[in-house]
């Protein structure tokens, strides 16, 4: 058995998931998708067909190990920068670097920039003309939406991988492997864990293979008489959040299943949605405001008094605060998502915007127009208007609102749903009465 001061001195104090990391493609677990055998990425591999690419992934998935990996699968130089860290100036050293390897021993190098999202557009530009010379095989990881965040230039020259959470199985064996490997992982210390304390250790790593592994260290180091207790676990992981980007595309996703949740009239998903957000530490105010957004956009006169709920909603959580105002919050996301759904207010409202956008400004029509002074009312302001109120009905029938140059548009049209019913039933008699009021004239 290897003592632990038999290790390098760099070694005894690495943390158990640098330690645990593979060092070959063969253990590399997860990300099947792109790495099983037959894959191209895995072909290509095999072939020592080198490609720049770029890893998009939640964090814990191992993107910085891959990178490594395919290195020295590829018999590469390795030189590695984090976009957090480095400048321009840390680019040049590395391409320098890189042009001596292949100068002096004919090496390819991988140059991989963790968190590359994080350089600005003329930093990123800096890769180009050595990505595009051979210099080096680029190789970046990021978090964030490579669409969103990387350039046109950058992304032209670099195949993008998508890394997805590692499964409750391969996050199972990452913490067998390092409970049982003697020379790199926690084998010496002769560590039990309960069962129940591995069920909840892998659920709550969330996909995340780092926060599983620094999970199962501390509770090592915590360990009553070698055991690792589900109690102990539940009180290590009590104090780290769910994975949650607050401002990210993880952020944007859950958004838009919250959205979506609440317009397919789904109660039960939408409080999930809503509760992954402020569990993560969302802003209760951000889900606040799009449900009152949505209560225009998708329930709209189906049930106007969505508009009124999420209103009072935000007004009471402003009062409150968390957690009680939290509650406001589940009573308008519940309210929303149970009403009746029309999205005709949206529809009408683009289709006016559209149509304002694509014709000319027409002149108001002088009888819309109001005479507050004698000079207006001489040029006509206001003649022949129909106030409605002294007319049958309150409704003046065939009256014209529109530009004269403008065929009547037809936008708002209610759907056969809550409330819109009996306005669209509304909508139909006025019509009618236009109708009989245009014949009346003929």
């Amino acid at each position: 058995m290897t003592s632990l001061f038999d290790a390098p001195a760099a070694a005894r104090y690495e943390p158990l998931a640098a330690r645990m990391r593979p060092r070959v493609l063969d253990e590399y677990l997860g990300q099947e998708h792109i790495l099983a055998r037959g894959k191209p990425l895995r072909e290509a591999l095999e072939q020592g067909m080198l490609h720049s690419m770029i890893f998009w992934g939640p964090p814990g998935v191992g993107k910085t190990t891959l990178a490594r990996l395919i290195a020295t699968k590829t018999d590469a130089h390795f030189e590695t920068l984090s976009a957090v860290l480095s400048g321009v100036k840390d680019i040049r050293e590395a391409v320098a670097r890189a042009k001596d390897e292949q100068r002096f021993y004919q090496r390819k190098t991988v140059l991989f920039v963790d968190e590359v999202h994080r350089f600005n557009k003329s930093q990123q530009d800096a890769f180009l003309p050595h990505i595009e010379d051979g210099t080096v095989i680029f190789i970046g990881a990021t978090t964030e939406n490579p669409s969103f965040e990387l350039n046109n230039a950058l992304l032209s020259r670099a195949r993008v991988y998508v890394l997805k959470s590692l499964g409750e199985e391969a996050i199972g064996q990452l913490v067998d492997q390092a409970l049982t490997n003697e020379e790199r992982g926690l084998g010496g210390k002769e560590i039990q864990l309960e069962k129940s304390a591995r069920d909840i250790l892998i659920r709550y790593s969330d996909g995340d293979g780092r926060k599983a592994l620094n999970t199962l260290e501390i509770a090592s180091d915590l360990a009553e008489n070698g055991i690792i207790t589900s109690e102990a676990v539940q009180a290590i992981l009590a104090d780290t959040g769910r994975r949650f980007d607050k401002g990210g595309d993880a952020f944007y996703d859950t958004i838009s299943a919250f959205h979506k949740s609440v317009r397919g009239s789904n109660p039960d998903a939408a409080l999930y949605w809503a509760a992954r957000i402020v569990d993560g530490g969302g802003d209760p105010l951000y889900v606040i405001r799009r449900l009152v957004a949505i209560a225009s956009e998708d329930i709209g006169n189906a049930d106007p008094r969505a508009l009124e709920i999420t209103i009072n909603a935000w007004q009471a959580f402003e009062r409150l605060g968390a957690p009680e105002g939290l509650l406001a919050l589940a009573h308008a996301t519940v309210y929303c998502a149970c009403a009746a759904k029309s999205n005709a207010v949206y529809k009408a409202w683009k289709a006016a915007l559209d149509d304002v956008k694509s014709n000319p400004s027409y002149e108001v029509p002088h009888h819309l127009r109001n005479a507050p002074t004698q000079l207006m009312g001489s040029l006509g302001y206001g003649d022949g208007y129909r106030y409605a109120h002294d007319e049958p009905n309150a409704y003046a029938a065939g009256e014209r609102y529109f530009p004269e140059e403008m065929d009547v548009p037809d936008y708002y049209q209610p759907n056969d749903r809550g409330l819109e019913i009996k306005i669209k039933e509304k909508l139909a008699w006025l019509k009618r009465l236009d109708e009989e009021s245009t014949l009346k004239k003929r």
